[in-house]
């Protein structure tokens, strides 16, 4: 246990080292200044130390993992968005590396949740078991597509085309009543019965919002982006549901 006390205490003071090399030698060249300030030494050095601690919180398993990846992504994000106020960065420029952040920590916690899901396939193989869902349960997902594709791409060019056809000023159809009304009880109902069967398919709400995005800049304009959390947001939500709802009914037996 000391052996990898004094491993990881190595990882964090030469983290801390190298953070604190850049913002000597690196940040003064990108500020155009002549010297760091001490704040920025500060955070690069912790920044440094928290990068080299990186691979400790995603050590662990179950919530362990969650609860220590989770606390560590949180530090991580304040101390880089310090660093970033700093450089006096944009504030949209500034949530747009915290996203690229957190699709860093995304990608890790998924390499990790496969990691798992081999193993677990690998031994229920060894036990003759049959195989549990699939990653991300994209099969069990599958049948739902058409649904989705129909809902998010042919609905509102059908109703887009209405719309033209009663030369309507405001497109009420595609404009209105898709977006407020049909997207979102659509991915609701959908979400709720694949979550009464199949459990929480988090790729799901993402078909969602990928097969409507296009439908945005084709019949609308960026100002529109909205209209794809209308449906994914009820699609994730009704799909929770319905896994709610299969934890707390349990399955009749037959001749019950």
């Amino acid at each position: 246990m000391k052996e990898y006390k004094w491993i990881w205490a190595v990882r964090i003071l030469a983290g801390a080292g190298l953070g604190l090399f850049f913002s000597v030698a690196m940040v003064p060249y990108i500020m155009s200044t002549r010297s760091s300030s001490p704040l920025t030494c500060l955070l690069c050095a912790a920044l440094g130390a928290a990068a080299g601690a990186a691979t400790l919180p995603f050590a662990d398993d179950g919530k362990s993992l969650l609860l220590r990846s989770s606390a560590h992504f949180a530090v991580t994000a304040a101390l880089f968005a310090l660093l970033l106020l700093q450089f006096e960065v944009e504030p949209v420029e500034l949530l747009a590396w915290e996203c690229i952040l957190a699709l860093f920590y995304a990608v890790v916690w998924l390499g990790r949740w496969i990691g798992w899901y081999v193993e677990v396939m690998q031994l229920r193989t060894l036990l003759g078991l049959a195989p549990g869902p699939s990653p991300l349960k994209w099969r069990e997902t599958l049948p739902y597509l058409p649904f989705v594709l129909f809902l998010c791409c042919g609905l509102p060019l059908i109703l887009r085309m209405a719309d033209h056809w009663v030369s309507a000023d405001v497109p009420v159809l595609s404009g209105l009543i898709l977006p407020y009304l049909l997207l979102p009880v659509g991915g609701l109902c959908a979400g709720l019965s694949l979550g009464k069967r199949q459990g929480v398919c988090p790729l799901y709400p993402a078909a969602c919002f990928l097969c409507y995005l296009p439908m945005v800049y084709l019949l609308f304009n960026s100002t529109a982006l909205f209209h794809c959390f209308m449906v994914a947001l009820p699609a994730l939500g009704g799909n929770v549901m319905g896994w709610l709802y299969r934890r707390a009914v349990p399955k009749r037996r037959p001749g019950l």
